[in-house]
């Protein structure tokens, strides 16, 4: 799964430079609306509590910031123990891993630097941090996604 997570951002980047298909009537700041909506009814829906959000419309519960006072770039080394839900429950990945922050969604470049070493943190991602318009394997498209992670270990 290390190659599911380090493969997101050539992902991106092959995505992000395609011509749109004719007819293609994608948003981004329409489909963050929208993101933005779901993730508020999957909060009130499943009673969580101490949700806050960035200023770039991620969502997230600190449940144990951690220790430290690591610094994080792109090119900064982390080691995570995860699971990826889709809104439904339904787990579309785990485990525990090794990268550098600047090879990962940006939902995870925007969240993980929230905490530090042996921190933990929920993270409710926007379709627009995650893979946006296009399906990726089980991940539907246009998916907001839902992530429990442990930080283990940081390296700069």
């Amino acid at each position: 799964m290390k190659r599911f997570l380090l493969l997101v951002v050539l992902f991106a980047a092959t995505f992000s430079s395609c011509k749109k298909d004719e007819g293609s009537d994608y948003d981004p700041e329409e489909q963050l609306k929208k993101d933005e909506q779901i993730i508020k009814d999957f909060v009130a829906a499943n009673n969580l509590q101490e949700v806050e959000r960035e200023e770039n419309g991620i969502y997230y519960i600190i449940t144990e910031p951690g220790t430290g006072t690591a610094t994080y770039t792109a090119n900064t080394k982390v080691k995570v123990k995860y699971t990826g839900r889709l809104l439904s429950g339904t787990v579309f990945d785990s485990g525990t891993t090794e990268f550098t922050l600047g090879r990962v969604i940006a939902g995870w470049q925007l969240g993980v630097p929230l905490i530090q070493k042996g921190g933990k943190i929920r993270l409710l991602v926007p379709s627009g941090y995650a893979y946006g318009p296009y399906q990726n394997g089980p991940i539907p498209a246009n998916s907001v996604l839902d992530f429990d992670i442990e930080l283990l270990d940081v390296t700069n």
